[in-house]
Formats: structure tokens, sequence, C-alpha cells
């Protein structure tokens, strides 16, 4: 029997439309960590193959100043200075670019070719090779010193001076004395330091003698954290020996004259491979001293003439000559010597260094009665410098008394020889002209402070002595001060001798030490005592 609603209908299939043929998600990540996998096996077994195998025989060495040496990976920059040598170094030192060191980059295992290589790489060496690598100085090298050394010494003043108009020109005084040691040789020792190799630098450097250049050596090494050693002889002032200790260095004794002191230092030199140094004319030293003229070229235009102490320790003068006259050859460069001690007029004239010249152990001289030190500096003196004048012991001793009235700067022989050269009247050629002095040196000992000034005053008519014969009763030397106070005569000093007395009897002998204001006012003084007293006898100097 049918049904009334018809036949039954078959249930439909669920069919789907087909689409793209596309592999399932996880296929895909499957592939992706595979080849993840591959290429991670590819480049592990790239680098165990460098590993093994020998690389190429192949070293670049690369010159780098301010970096270590360092031997790594290429790029792989270290610190400069590891933390077990910070106690050698100042900050300030790397800093400023003065530690020279070599950066290699190794990319070869060949020993051979690496020793063959630091072979090659120029070596700073001790003393002897400094004095072998002499050579005439350029104008960039002393530019090159001015920069380094430009955070470590002073940029003294170059001042107008109240003498201009007692000795009718412009004067200019580059006083140098200014520096923390008293002395322009801190410019020629603080570079001649900082060039040194930094192996040199942890080993220490050692001095012998008690001058301008050892007191510089012994402050600017210990500011570097360079260990410095200065042997004195026995006669050396006591109050040498506590400054040089003060500025940190270690002062030993030894020895009772200068060669016995230089023997024992060279001996401990060559023990402790300490670093013997002595001054002389190398081409860092000078470089260093030359600074001085480019500073005073720049502090005074329209500069005529500059006045240099010489001597035999000439390496101020011919260090800056050298920039002087590169800047302007119409200056002119002009030296003063001692007559005592005329080393560098007879070494220029002879051509050569003056070694048999006889020199004072005095310490008023310095280094103006020193031996000439080297044939670079004659030199340059010969070939830049237009003129050197001698000039005398009084002269140097009136130009300090000069300075110290008029400058208040108190200075000593080496300081003041330039000046003395005006003094002297040996450079008329410099009148109504602008002239630079350079008062290089303020280290003159107390005790010989005393001395000089005496003497300076002497010297210049300031202070005179006399004598006569009064009678023996009251109100005479009274009538004798009143003579003095009515010439403005400062009375220093009054004597009386009774008994040693070879005129006649009940008289006394007067002996009167007076200050006067200037040669005039002691000729003054002179004629009103001789028309009172007929018989004084005026001492002379």
């Amino acid at each position: 029997m049918v049904s009334p609603r018809g036949p039954p209908r078959a249930r439909p299939t669920d069919m789907t439309t087909p689409g793209p043929l596309l592999p399932p998600y996880g296929v895909i990540v499957g592939v992706l960590l595979h080849l993840v996998v591959y290429l991670v096996a590819v480049l592990y077994r790239d680098d165990n193959k460098i590993k093994k195998q020998d690389a190429p025989a192949l070293c670049d060495l690369h010159c780098c100043k301010d970096e270590p040496i360092r031997n790594g990976l290429i790029g792989q920059k270290p610190p400069s200075i590891n933390p077990e040598r910070l106690k050698d170094f100042g900050e300030e030192d790397y800093l400023n670019g003065d530690v020279k060191t070599w950066e290699m980059k190794i990319v070869s295992r060949n020993e051979e070719l690496l020793r063959d290589a630091l072979s090659r790489i120029p070596q700073s060496s001790n003393r002897t090779n400094l004095s072998s690598s002499n050579k005439l100085i350029r104008f960039e090298d002393i530019s090159a010193a001015a920069f380094k050394i430009q955070c470590g010494v002073q940029k003294t003043p170059c001042m107008y001076s109240r003498l201009s108009k007692q000795y009718g020109m412009d004067i200019y005084l580059k006083k140098e004395f200014l520096q923390y040691t008293g002395s322009v040789k801190e410019r020629g020792v603080l570079y001649l330091l900082t060039s040194l190799p930094q192996d040199q630098q942890r080993k220490g450097v050692i001095v012998a003698s008690d001058s301008n250049f050892s007191m510089a050596v012994a402050y600017h090494a210990s500011e570097l954290r360079i260990p410095v050693f200065v042997i004195m002889s026995t006669s050396t002032s006591p109050a040498r020996v506590k400054m040089c200790r003060e500025y940190g260095a270690m002062v030993i004794s030894y020895g009772t004259t200068a060669k016995d002191s230089q023997t024992h230092a060279r001996r401990l030199a060559q023990e402790n491979a300490y670093l013997y140094l002595e001054e002389e004319d190398s081409a860092v030293y000078l470089s260093g001293l030359g600074t001085v003229g480019l500073e005073v070229y720049e502090q005074v235009p329209k500069l005529d003439a500059v006045i240099f102490p010489a001597g035999g320790h000439c390496g101020l003068l011919a260090g800056s000559a050298a920039a002087l006259k590169h800047l302007n050859p119409r200056i002119s460069v002009i030296g003063v010597e001692s007559e005592n001690f005329p080393v560098l007029q007879q070494s220029l004239k002879a051509g050569h260094p003056i070694e048999d010249q006889a020199c004072s152990n005095h310490h008023f001289y310095g280094d103006v009665s020193g031996l000439c030190f080297g044939s670079n500096s004659l030199q340059l003196t010969g070939k830049l410098v237009d003129k050197v004048v001698a000039v005398r012991e009084e002269d140097i001793l009136i130009s300090i008394l000069r300075l110290l009235e008029y400058e208040r700067a108190t200075v000593d022989a080496e300081g003041a020889i330039g000046l003395a050269a005006l003094v002297a009247g040996k450079l008329p050629e410099l009148k109504g002209k602008r002239v630079a002095i350079v008062i290089c040196s303020g280290n003159l000992e107390l005790h010989l402070l005393q001395q000089c000034i005496a003497r300076a005053l002497t010297l210049d008519n300031r202070v005179c002595r006399f004598s006569l014969v009064l009678s023996d009763s009251p109100g005479d030397i009274s009538k004798l001060l009143e003579i003095l106070a009515r010439e403005e005569a400062r009375v220093l000093d009054i004597k009386q001798e009774h008994t040693f007395v070879t005129s006649e009897l009940f008289t006394v002998e007067v002996t009167c030490t007076v200050e006067t204001r200037d040669k005039i006012h002691t000729a003054q003084l002179r004629n009103a005592l001789l028309e009172r007293y007929p018989t004084a006898a005026w001492m002379e100097r």
C-alpha cells in the first residue's frame, strides 16, 4: 500500500565543495623546525671546521695611540688600563692621551710572524737611545709639545713692566718663575716624562742633582704616578732636600760631591731598571722648552726682540728661538750669559761644546755656569740666535734688586740675567722698541737672598759707609746725627771705637752705615760731610 505522502526520500549526504589543496598547519610548523635544526647543524659543523683547520699565516699589527695591547676578538674593546695597574697611573694621564700603547689584532696563530712584527715596533728607549735620536726640532714638534703639556704647566703672564721708563723701551716680563717649582724647566720635563714608554713609567726614573731640573722631575713624576728617586750630595742645603721630598720624590743623600751622587744614581739605575735622567738637548726636551717662545709671541703683539738666559744650558734659548724665528724671522733673539762663565760664546767660537770650561759650584749661579750639554742646542743657537752678550756679576745683583723693588719678584741669577743686559747697557739698539724678557727661575735660597740684597744696595750706591774721628766730648755725635738727618740719610748702623785709635788722646773713631736714595743723593751726603769733617774717610765698595 502506497503512502499518501509518497515514497520515502533518501537522507542527503554531507558533501563539501572541493577547494585548494593546502597542507595542514602542523605540517608547515614541522617543516620550519626541521629547517632551523638543519641550519644550526650546518653552522655548528662549519664552526668546528674553522677551529680545527690552520688559520692563514697573517698578522695585522696596528699602531694606535691611547689604546692598550689587546689580543683577542676583533671589535672587542676591553678597559684601557687593567685594574691591577691603576696604582701606576693617574686617571688624568690616560684622559690627556699621555699613555702610549700598542693595539694588536690577531687573526693567526703563527707565533713566529707575531714575534717578527713585534720586533719591528719602534721601541722607546732609555737615556742612551734618547741621546742617539737627537735631531733639530721643528715648529711642529714645539706645537705638539704645547698641546700635550697645556694641562700640566702654567701659562704664565707676560706683563708690561714699570722698568720700561727707566730703560727707555717697552719691557714685557715673561714670568716663568710662577711655575709650581719656580722654574721654566717644568715644560721640558713634563713633555719628556709623558713621552716615556709605558713600561718605563712603571719602573721609574732617577736623577742626581739639586738643580731646577731635578725639582721639576720630582714634582711631575709624582703627579704622573711615576716612581722617582733623587740622589743628592750631603752638601745639599736642607731646604732643597725638604722641598724635593715634599714634591713626592724619594731623596737619597750620598757622597760629598755631585760626581759621587751621579755615579751612585747610574749604578742604581742599572741594578733596578730605572731610567737615569739628566738635562740634555734631546728633541723632546727642547720642544717642551720651546713652548715659551710660542706663548711670548701670542701674548705680546708687534714684538721686536726677546731676551733669554744663556750659559751652558741654553736649551730654553735654542728651543724658543726655533719657535719665534718660524713665526716671525724679524724678531731678534738674544742670549745673555755671565762674564765669569762665557761657555756659550766660547762654544760658538770653537764650533763645538766646550767641556774644559771651569764652572762654579756656588748655588748663586745655578745653570748659568753649567757646561754646554749638547750639540743640538749649540747648532740651533748658532743658526737662529742673533746675539749673545755677557754681563758682570754686579749687573746680575742689581737686576735681582730691580725685580724685587719694581715687580715684587724674588728671582735667582738665572732669572735676573736677562734684565742684567739692559742694566749693563749692553743692548743700546733696543731703545724705543718692544722687548720681552724671560724671567725663567725664582729659586733663590733665603740666606743667599739676604746677601744678594745687601750687596746690590751697596753696588747701586744706596748703602754707604764712612768713618771719622771726633773728640770724646758730649754733643759731638749728636751734631753728626743732625747732619745726617738734614741730608735725609737713614742710619743703619753706628759704631764707636775708643781703644784702638791711632789719633790723639780723648778722641773716638765713629763708623756709620747709612742708606740713601740713589747715587746723586749719596754724592750730596758725601760733600756735606767733607765740608764739616775734612778728615772723613769714605769706604769704597
